[in-house]
């Protein structure tokens, strides 16, 4: 259970509404699984070279019942620089981006 998740919101300045919604699921999810360290949602804002950002939200492995309800599709772990923690405890960064 280590592959990751992720789900593109889209055009940043239009994204809220659906990156609510995504962060109440989420939030619900971890809540109900008592707050597990493992369980987290990141997200980035992402350009890739174009003019526009989008919002894209990583789920943990430990997210993956979530992530796949939400149409998130399987990724490779994110880099760690330039994430947030929209869900789940700040153990998680230490815990899911060991220093090496």
């Amino acid at each position: 259970m280590d592959k990751w998740f992720r789900k593109n919101l889209g055009d940043a300045m239009l994204a809220f509404l659906e990156l609510d919604r995504v962060e109440i699921l989420c939030l619900s999810a971890y809540t109900n699984a008592n707050c597990p360290n493992e369980m987290a949602v990141f997200l980035r804002h992402e350009s890739e070279g174009r003019l526009q950002c989008e919002v894209i939200v990583y789920f943990s492995p430990a997210m993956a019942h979530i992530a796949g309800e939400l149409g998130a599709t399987p990724c490779e772990k994110p880099a760690k620089y330039g994430l947030s923690l929209m869900v789940g405890t700040p153990n998680a960064w230490s815990l899911l981006f060991p220093e090496r």
